[in-house]
């Protein structure tokens, strides 16, 4: 029997919505940068230096960046902070560079940011790993579907630090919200990442190596077609040399960036990555582009490290 019209109409018009996330995906495969949060002498977010360190980041080929990731010291930020952050960052990206903005904390937190983000102009938000103590599988899923929920016009990457994460779970999760395009996956085990990517579905999402140029190579060799990178905000070319070298499948040209750049992401990673913000901040106030300064719990790098770090970016030319 034919449906009415109207009754056709009405059923048609509440199907949901299919996006083209195609150029989120496309964004996605690529360095994903991850901006520092520069400090003023007060202790106040640096603006006019932000800015400038965005459009060297532009400037310098970069396409995709994420305000309010973990190099950009996120859980050091007051939430008025990580909103200015967010409206600084898309301004200066406007037109050119995709903005994946990170969310997280309490759900309501975190789905006031996600609304934040898509008001200011952003693409796309990445959930930070709860940092809560108790963290069921099933809750893990609630968690990322309220936020993605939220905003169904927002692409929605969840980054993924835990190894107890099932495969199957994030597919649960993208079987209720399409607009979950990508993962950042930074658990530092490829032969995980490759069995978790397969499990969950390896066409579905874009892979993101989580754990940046170290760790590149093997993650794309076993799915991911994209990285993040703390050391683009101090070499750009470096870590865009390493993805040319990866999308063509050149990985004897990759490992030759990977060895310039060893020594430098391993202070990064000292003491479960104590330093990880502070050698990028360092580096960047070598080049005279911004203080070193970092918030508590990081810190200051002591005299001897700062030669260091100061001595390997000499010889990376920039």
């Amino acid at each position: 029997m034919n449906r009415p019209l109207d009754t056709l109409q009405q059923h048609l018009d509440e199907r949901p919505v299919r996006m083209d996330h195609s150029p989120l995906k496309a964004a996605l495969a690529d360095v994903v940068a991850i901006p520092v949060t520069p400090f003023a002498e007060d202790g106040a977010i640096d603006t006019a230096t932000h800015r400038a360190l965005m459009r060297r980041l532009l400037d310098g080929g970069v396409r995709t960046v994420t305000p309010n990731g973990n190099t950009g010291e996120f859980y050091a930020l007051t939430p008025d902070e990580r909103r200015l952050v967010t409206e600084l960052t898309v301004e200066e990206a406007a037109g050119r560079a995709t903005v994946l903005v990170g969310v997280g904390h309490d759900v309501p937190t975190a789905v006031a940011a996600a609304e934040h983000a898509a008001e200011a102009g952003a693409a796309m938000v990445m959930v930070h790993q709860p940092v809560h103590p108790y963290i069921a599988q099933e809750g893990w899923v609630d968690y990322h579907r309220s936020i993605a929920e939220a905003v169904p016009q927002l692409g929605v990457v969840p980054y993924i630090r835990s190894p107890r994460l099932a495969g199957e779970r994030l597919a649960e999760l993208a079987d209720a919200c399409p607009n979950v395009v990508g993962v950042k996956y930074a658990v530092p085990d490829a032969a995980r990442f490759a069995a978790f990517a397969r499990d969950a579905g390896l066409e579905r999402f874009v892979w993101i190596a989580g754990l940046a140029e170290l760790y590149a190579p093997s993650y794309f060799a076993t799915g991911a077609t994209g990285f993040t990178s703390g050391l683009v905000n101090v070499a750009p070319g470096v870590s865009l040399d390493m993805l040319e070298a990866l999308r063509a499948g050149d990985y004897v040209a990759a490992m030759k960036v990977w060895e310039r750049i060893r020594r430098f992401e391993e202070l990064r990673a000292e003491e479960q990555s104590a330093d990880n913000v502070t050698v990028v901040k360092e580096a960047l106030s070598a080049l005279g582009l911004c203080r070193r300064d970092v918030r508590a719990p990081s810190r200051v790098l002591p005299e001897a490290r700062r030669a260091e770090v100061a001595g390997l970016i000499s010889e990376w030319s920039l």
